[in-house]
């Protein structure tokens, strides 16, 4: 019985994943039915040092395409996206959602809490993008949508704010293979960038400059944007990667390597403990593989191998670990993957996977996003050389959005 279980398990995924494009095209006429599933918590010991047990579960609904993270008003929050078309606001310490957006006509595919409103408006708002070729805003406190883009021909998949100028201008992708500058401000559409020959899923801005780390609204008046010297990062379905100069639009680097659609892209943190971690794009992809990209020399840097299925999230970690193979340490990485585990990596060695987390099979069957949770105090303990508690919060393609740490 286990053998024929485990076969038929094998056959749904494989059916998911060859569905999974055309699911993207026509998710409105298909969506699945909102599944109510009893809560339960499990208790699991990771072995890594710095993450410990499973915590709780925050929810569960159907399909969660994405999560973000802040922290206002003395409490931490998590909003997500989905197929159902609902942005949901969750308050991590009550464990309870205390906002639902319902505006978007199909699902909704990114989710990022806005710094632009925050910094200059004194209120949390989040941005939302969507298969019905909207971006949106919405206030938590008051409940409504504040600002509407309408200038996609396709759906948009991921965005992310600028890290300069307080989150000012806000960058998209697109089905339409383009990906979109807007000015959060004025809600118009600033430049266009195109070079890629298929859909563009995700999407990255270089982190804030050096000089720049001390000013929390991080301010800028250099450029005509004030973004001289940033880039755009581009993950494509034709398996390619590419950056794009903020202020002039123009392509820079063509990233080639990968063979099948870019999931995800991240740029590396000037904050990376070691230099081995700036000054590279990391991206995970259908083709099972999270490879390093150095991004002077234009070249493959590194190359991940251990998901057997698409991967579709890929973040740098906090965290450093003690490597005495190269005299001292280096950075971690983290991947989640359709294959329903959470894998970690050695920044400077691809021989093996640090740690895995392996996702439930009946309530998971794949990890399709995930970020890491740290408070403030907890931070200040980490860049000490400390150990410390991380939470780990994922969404699955069944709903669970679970919380490690």
């Amino acid at each position: 019985m286990r053998t024929i279980f485990k076969k038929k398990q094998a056959i749904e995924r494989a059916t998911i994943l060859y569905n999974e494009k055309k699911a993207l095209i026509q998710l409105s006429e298909e969506e699945d039915i909102q599944l109510i599933i009893h809560h339960w918590v499990r208790i699991l010991n990771v072995k890594l040092g710095w993450i410990h047990d499973f915590d709780k579960l925050v929810a569960k609904f159907v399909k969660i395409f994405c999560i973000d993270y802040s922290a206002f008003d003395d409490s931490q929050f998590i909003c997500s996206g989905s197929n159902d078309n609902t942005v949901r606001v969750w308050n991590i310490e009550t464990n309870k959602q205390i906002q639902s957006f319902n505006g978007h006509s199909s699902s909704v595919f990114c989710t990022k809490f806005s710094p632009y409103h925050y910094y200059n408006h004194h209120r949390n708002v989040i941005c939302s993008s969507s298969h019905d070729k909207t971006i949106c805003f919405w206030d938590i406190k008051d409940n409504k949508q504040l600002q509407v883009f309408n200038g996609c021909t396709g759906w948009v998949g991921g965005i992310e704010f600028s890290p300069f100028n307080g989150g000012r201008y806000l960058c998209s992708g697109s089905y339409d293979k383009t990906i979109c500058l807007w000015d959060v401000e004025t809600s118009k559409l600033l430049y266009v960038f195109k070079g890629h020959e298929d859909c563009v899923w995700c999407v990255d801005i270089s982190p804030l400059q050096s000089d720049n780390n001390n000013n929390t609204n991080k301010s800028n008046s250099i450029g005509v944007i004030g973004g001289n010297g940033y880039t755009i990062c581009s993950g494509s379905f034709d398996d390619t990667i590419c950056t794009w100069d903020i202020e002039t639009a123009k392509q820079l680097v063509l990233f080639k390597g990968h063979d099948g659609w870019i999931r995800s892209v991240k740029y590396g943190s000037n904050k990376l403990r070691n230099s081995d971690g700036a000054n590279t794009i990391l991206s995970g992809s259908n083709d099972c593989s999270v490879r390093l990209w150095d991004i002077r020399s234009g070249q493959q840097a590194q190359i991940f191998k251990g998901h057997s299925n698409s991967v579709k999230v890929v973040e740098y970690s906090p965290f450093v670990e003690n490597n005495s193979r190269i005299g001292g340490s280096s950075n971690v990485i983290c991947s989640g993957s359709f294959d329903n585990t959470i894998r970690f990596w050695d920044i400077r060695s691809n021989k093996n996977t640090l740690h895995v987390i392996n996702g439930d099979g009946f309530e998971d069957c794949g990890i399709f996003c995930l970020k890491f949770l740290l408070s403030k105090k907890k931070e200040m303990k980490c860049n000490n050389n400390s150990d410390a508690d991380v939470h780990l919060c994922y969404g699955s393609y069944k709903g669970a959005i679970r919380i490690w740490g």
